[in-house]
């Protein structure tokens, strides 16, 4: 599957930038408005019936799900544009 990356690295990368960023779990939790189990599941790669559906159904249409920051804006701009020329 080339680059892509899975349920685990996506985790891994949430984990890393929430302690990059200085959250404990609870404070991040409350700050995504979404439970501490849940990130806690995500940040261990535990496979969700949701997020594993549109991964598969992504990967099924020949995309990859890839995160970039926001401030990468140029970067975005060519990535649509490459994609409206499809």
């Amino acid at each position: 599957m080339g680059d892509c990356m899975d349920i685990k690295e996506i985790g891994a990368l949430v984990r890393a930038e929430r302690v990059k960023q200085g959250f404990k779990q609870q404070e991040a939790a409350g700050f995504l408005n979404v439970g501490t189990r849940f990130l806690s599941d995500l940040e261990n790669g535990k496979p969700t019936t949701q997020i594993g559906k549109v991964i598969a159904v992504l990967e099924g249409l020949g995309y990859e799900l890839v995160p970039v920051p926001k401030g990468r804006q140029k970067l975005l701009r060519q990535v649509k544009a490459s994609l409206n020329e499809r």
